[in-house]
């Protein structure tokens, strides 16, 4: 059976508590429906341009970000790999806004099929190899690593479903994440498409596990940052029947948790730029509106004139900012309306 070797090092255990104290921080503050729509676009084109470029796909951001707004008809395979990549994170997303999405060999299948469709033979999409391969170091493009035989890529995927289950509510969710990452791309269980159905499928679990990384940021930029690293914290060489017992997955964990910590950073200084807009920036009397509820639980129109000399129309937009940056809900009709916190519906 499956069982991974790893050490809780205080590096991993200080990484584990920072990335929940920012998740906890982000999750308590509200954001517009305008922000977060706009950081969502941003992580989709930044996941699906550092995730294929990891892959050596030639393409710059500025192409893959215009390739996904305008999606011509005759595209290169440089932009259909960008485009495959951008279509799986989009069903994926889909299927976690759903819930109860399964994590098992049927979703892999699917993730890589939708990957490579286009991209290599089709009677190999969506199917676990059935010949060996070997994995070449990128540099000298000599073989470094050869993976486990064909015939045992199923029972390997399933000890490693068996392990994820098992310990789901026993080891952290980061870890789990982090190991299956690894031991995904240790079992090489695809002919192509590995590296991106691994870094799509380690999102679905940490959504499954509740941390959605789909929504606000792109931790495939954190590893196409430094492409070499990656290569060297995820992978292992020499021949897999003599390493197996070997394989000791700390090296990787810290380095995993490090870049969503280093991500998740990075999308909290965006958020505090885009909420530090004129659009977004709440004035003396929004601040009255809140703190008004906060001490009678909900406001009308009619108190709301009483603390301002704002003119009805003017108040109703006031409202409506509100509203649109999910602070406020409206409740009730008519002469009857009144405003309460978000947090409090």
């Amino acid at each position: 059976m499956f069982s991974p070797q790893y050490t809780i090092t205080n590096q991993l255990l200080g990484s584990i508590k920072s990335i929940a104290e920012i998740v906890t921080e982000l999750n308590s503050r509200s954001f517009s429906d305008v922000v977060q729509m706009e950081m969502q676009r941003r992580a989709r084109e930044i996941s699906a341009f550092s995730s294929t470029s990891i892959e050596g796909n030639p393409l710059p951001l500025t192409d893959v970000k215009r390739l996904l707004k305008n999606k011509p008809e005759h595209i290169r395979d440089s932009e259909k790999e960008v485009l495959n990549y951008n279509n799986a994170l989009i069903e994926l997303d889909k299927l976690i806004k759903k819930g109860n999405i399964s994590f098992d060999l049927e979703l892999l299948l699917q993730t890589q099929k939708t990957v490579t469709a286009g991209l290599i033979e089709k009677n190999r999409w969506g199917k676990i190899r059935q010949e060996p391969v070997f994995v070449n170091n990128p540099k000298t493009r000599q073989m470094a690593y050869l993976p486990p035989d064909h015939g045992e890529v199923i029972s390997l995927l399933e000890e490693m479903f068996v392990f994820l289950e098992k310990n789901s509510n026993v080891i952290d969710p980061l870890i789990l994440a982090g190991i299956f990452h690894k031991q995904f791309v240790i079992i090489h269980p695809f002919i192509d498409g590995n590296g991106r159905t691994a870094r799509l499928a380690t999102k679905v679990l940490l959504a499954k596990m509740g941390l959605d990384t789909f929504n606000l940021f792109s931790f495939e930029n954190y590893y196409n940052q430094n492409v070499t690293k990656y290569f060297e914290k995820v992978g292992v060489l020499g021949n897999y029947y003599d390493i197996a017992c070997k394989i000791d997955f700390t090296s990787w964990l810290e380095y995993f948790t490090d870049g969503i910590i280093d991500e998740l950073l990075q999308v909290k200084k965006e958020l505090e730029k885009e909420i530090a807009t004129p659009e977004t920036v709440l004035k003396e009397y929004h601040q009255k509106i809140i703190e008004h509820i906060k001490k009678n639980g909900f406001i009308t129109d009619r108190e709301y004139s009483q603390l301002t000399k704002r003119a009805k129309p003017t108040r109703n937009l006031d409202f409506r900012k509100l509203i649109d940056l999910r602070f406020i809900i409206k409740a009730g009709k008519g002469k009857a309306t009144y405003y309460k916190l978000k947090s409090g519906e």
